[in-house]
């Protein structure tokens, strides 16, 4: 396990994540408080630090197994938990991005955790209501009180997120460091903005679901082995982690036959393949079995060969204004053929 700095800021996060989602069973697809341990355990045996949770996982029985489970080595981590979501049904402050959610929400997440302050807190999802100046100085102020260390937004457009650290620039206050987002060989949307602001602007960036919800392990292909033991399969109760579609059919089976070539499984071909685009692969895993599974793609690293493959059979279209400002008569128009003679830094 190496480590890497958190978008732009000192704080040294491993290059895998662990996402507690996964722990607990409320939900009907998770793993049991035993099974939990160890794949906490060997998480960080492998040298993880950086422990991904929410308030709603499981309805906060994941938070509650991730402050056990840390225990006395609570220093060791870096902690992430969310906030957004609500917990009480019928209480229209009880979730949301304002204020009064965001301090309600933190102050049961630290007694669920067993600790007075959380390294990472996420914005879990925008919610199109509340005033980027609300969320970022009420960020602002939990930095200042010691119950937070760092802020990361999760599930947010780009333009919204780079406005709040714009604001947050002028104005003095604590900026968003991280971003959470949906990111695999199927779902590579967030290349058209999300990806390009976060470099620009130096947010660290880690990926949910990186498996496409299991599709990307191959075991909803046609000659698949079947796995015993485990509950209804989630991709049916969650279809919206991927879908049986052709594109991403074909993306499955380019991915096993990469896979072999390169000397690993297709799980830990998909891993290397988020982690070579330069974001942090956050691991849902319901087994022992999985994780170490997972863990493996920390020795595999795909050839530009593969990474050429992998991209092609996924390839999106970037759309307007992206393909618009790359066509030949439109830079002949800017430049009269001069951009070939600037040497950008960024390029």
């Amino acid at each position: 396990m190496r480590y890497k700095l958190l978008g732009n800021s000192g704080l040294r996060v491993s290059e895998l994540c662990l996402g507690a989602m996964t722990f607990g069973e409320e939900w009907g697809w998770g793993a049991s408080r035993d099974e939990s341990r160890r794949i906490f355990d060997a998480f960080a045996e492998a040298g993880g630090n950086f422990i991904d949770t929410a308030n709603k996982y499981t309805e906060g029985n994941s938070e509650k197994l991730v402050g056990e489970f840390m225990g006395r080595d609570r220093e060791r981590f870096v902690l992430a938990t969310k906030y957004t979501c609500s917990m009480r049904a019928g209480d229209p402050n009880a979730g949301g991005n304002h204020r009064k959610s965001m301090v309600q929400s933190l102050e049961a997440s630290l007694k669920r955790l067993s600790t007075d302050y959380v390294d990472l807190y996420w914005l879990h999802a925008w919610d199109y209501m509340t005033p980027v100046e609300e969320v970022m100085r009420a960020f602002d102020d939990l930095v200042r009180s010691g119950k937070v260390l760092y802020a990361g937004i999760s599930d947010a457009p780009a333009w919204i997120i780079a406005r709040a650290n714009t604001l947050a620039e002028l104005r003095g206050w604590t900026p968003f460091v991280g971003l959470q987002i949906e990111y695999s060989l199927l779902e590579r949307t967030v290349e058209r903005d999300l990806l390009p602001m976060a470099k620009a602007l130096g947010i660290g960036v880690t990926a949910w679901s990186p498996l496409g919800g299991g599709f990307l392990t191959g075991k909803y292909l046609k000659d698949a082995p079947k796995f015993a033991g485990l509950e209804k399969p989630r991709l049916e109760l969650a279809p919206g982690f991927a879908a049986k579609t052709d594109r991403n059919m074909l993306i499955a089976e380019t991915l096993q036959k990469v896979a072999r070539e390169a000397g690993g499984t297709a799980a830990q071909a998909a891993l290397s393949w988020v982690r070579q685009k330069g974001t942090i692969p956050i691991l849902g895993n319901r087994s022992l079995v999985q994780l170490k599974d997972n863990l493996g793609c920390l020795g595999l690293v795909l050839e530009e060969k593969h990474l050429k493959v992998l991209d092609e059979v996924s390839r999106i279209e970037l759309g307007f204004p992206h393909e618009f400002l790359t066509r030949p008569n439109i830079k002949q128009v800017m430049f009269q053929g001069t951009d070939s003679l600037i040497d950008r830094h960024n390029s």
